[in-house]
């Protein structure tokens, strides 16, 4: 048995949520709905506009680990925080939790800060993402542990982590280490606009590497340049063994070789949306690890979802496993 059942790599982030109006974030340049990369000045004046918020340890795969690792499942977690007060509130969060994380910190006088994500919730629960990278942009290959990665049965990779000047090798050693171990390896494309930066890598990386793609109907979209789900769908079967792909309030659609798993949501008050997919992606990961029918893992993925949405921050409040078990799983 390996010591750990899935291993995260991603943007290692604090998240600053805080309801804002459509009329904010015209006034301020603030795009709806998609995540934008900014610097440390902007995340100043936003966060001086943005008026009262919380932070919650966030940062899209530490909150798929944070969720598995709730769930009690054997995680680790591999991103880049600054020793400082934002970086010690992100470590001790998610090893709160029950995951490992040993990712040596960027030192107190590194020019950087803890990354953040300035997250801007809209009436309709819609959430619009200013995200300062900080010090998580510098991960890099020395950052990754190979015993850590071969003793891990699933490997995650963040597809935001892909904006980096080393994030690639690190990657690829950490891919590496995993598969040549007997493990295997995963990514979330993350955003259609990271798609779109990084559109050749993840196909070479997902044809070559991966066994199991999870993305949301536009970004399957985006990486294949189509204008219908269907389309992106079969490219993406034709591409790797299996894919999770969200669709919004119709839930998950499976493929799995030839076959087609269309899943359900679960009906929730949508509050915020930040962190429905990473938290589809533990329900599926905990369903996929815990020996279940990929059926099953679809149907925990909607569940832990439809919690997430809820409440403010990606991070569960409620007990998942109770969740499942009210639904039969």
């Amino acid at each position: 048995m390996k010591s750990h059942q899935v291993t995260g790599i991603g943007n290692a982030l604090v998240d600053v949520i805080a309801p804002v109006q459509d009329a904010f974030l015209a006034e301020h340049g603030v795009e709806k709905g998609i995540m934008t990369l900014i610097d440390r000045p902007r995340a100043a004046e936003l966060y001086g506009h943005m008026g009262p918020a919380t932070e919650i340890s966030g940062g899209s795969g530490a909150n798929t680990i944070a969720g598995l690792a709730a769930l009690g499942d054997r995680t680790a977690y591999v991103g880049k925080v600054k020793d400082d007060q934002l970086g010690a509130i992100f470590a001790h969060d998610l090893r709160a939790q029950g995951a490992t994380y040993v990712t040596p910190l960027a030192p107190a006088d590194h020019e950087a800060e803890t990354g953040r994500c300035m997250v801007m919730v809209s009436p309709d629960g819609e959430r619009s993402m200013n995200t300062y990278l900080g010090v998580s942009e510098f991960l890099a290959p020395s950052d990754i542990d190979e015993a850590l990665m071969a003793g891990s049965e699933w490997l995650y990779l963040e597809g935001y982590r892909f904006d980096g000047p080393e994030s690639h090798q690190a990657f690829a050693k950490a891919i590496s280490a995993c598969k040549t171990a007997g493990g295997r390896a995963s990514v979330t494309l993350s955003d259609p606009f990271c798609v779109d930066r990084h559109r050749d890598d993840f196909l070479k990386m997902i044809r070559t590497d991966l066994d199991l793609l999870f993305a949301n109907e536009h970004e399957l979209m985006s990486l294949y340049q189509v204008s219908t789900l269907s389309a992106a769908l079969d490219a993406a079967r034709a591409d790797c063994a299996l894919v999770a792909c969200t669709v919004g309030a119709r839930g998950a659609i499976i493929l799995h070789g030839q076959d087609t798993i269309e899943v359900p949501a679960t009906a929730a008050r949508v509050l915020d949306a930040t962190g429905a997919g990473d938290l589809f992606a533990a329900g599926f990961f905990h369903g996929l690890v815990s020996g279940r029918d990929l059926a099953a893992c679809g149907r925990m993925g909607c569940i832990a979802a439809g919690e997430i949405i809820s409440h403010y921050g990606a991070r569960p409040e409620a007990d998942l496993k109770a969740l499942f078990s009210a639904a039969g799983l």
